[in-house]
């Protein structure tokens, strides 16, 4: 596990509370010591830009979807990573290999996790296919689907990842704990996606969130489907 400092005083006081443990930068001083630090690229900030998104102030009002970015198993498989995570309470709702990033792929994986956690308002993704096309309004297939269940497509504008930054700071972790030295096959690569979405929802303590993984423990299950999203599926 790649935990910093301060995640790692977060999960020593949680578990040995009775312990007196040193500063956070203490302990990155002893990490980096020890040579157990990888220097991150710094990255120009950007200014903000104000898009009208729904508010994430509460779980399941707000999803983000995206691709990981595709790399092969040892034995050659190509995989595609589909992320689903709730902005609000940064639960990974899903982290799932599909064969081919299609609307009938990825819809399918859509569909099991609003069956087990509710319809939220708005799900907010990036302009590639299968999430937008070239139609009318950039709608594609997927969308209109979510629209016909009563879900607002929301779209980051082009070049603008840090619109999404949670999610894109999630792949971040996901590369180096997962897919930094891929597995041998299709199936041991979902082995691991699954015990890192187990990890970052029950165990991981979030900084944005004062390190409190009880949030996600904690995500709200709303009425799986109003009478009209029901007939719609």
């Amino acid at each position: 596990m790649r935990w910093g400092p301060r995640k790692l005083k977060a999960v020593l006081e949680r578990e040995q509370a009775q312990r007196s443990w040193p500063a956070a930068s203490t302990m990155g001083e002893l990490l980096r010591r020890e040579g157990l630090v990888i220097a991150g690229k710094k990255r120009r900030r950007v200014d903000h830009c104000a898009v009208p998104f729904a508010a994430a102030d509460v779980p399941n009002r707000v999803w983000r979807g995206d691709f990981k970015g595709w790399s092969r198993t040892r034995d050659g498989t190509r995989i595609d990573p589909l992320t689903i995570s709730d902005a609000c309470s940064r639960y990974l709702l899903g982290c799932q290999a599909v064969e081919k990033t299609d609307t009938a792929r990825v819809q399918a994986i859509f569909e099991a996790d609003i069956r087990e956690y509710g319809l939220p308002e708005a799900i907010r993704t990036d302009n590639g296919a299968p999430f937008a096309s070239c139609a009318i309004a950039g709608l594609s297939r997927l969308a209109v689907w979510w629209m016909k269940l009563g879900i607002r497509p929301e779209r980051i504008q082009p070049a603008h990842p840090e619109q999404n930054g949670r999610h894109e700071r999630m792949h971040l972790t996901l590369q180096q704990e997962t897919m930094a030295e891929m597995a041998a096959t299709r199936r041991a690569q979902q082995r691991r996606f699954d015990e890192f979405r187990r990890e970052f929802n029950q165990q991981r303590p979030h900084q944005a969130l004062k390190s409190r993984h009880e949030v996600r423990r904690t995500h709200i299950h709303v009425e799986l489907f109003s009478s009209a999203a029901k007939s719609t599926l």
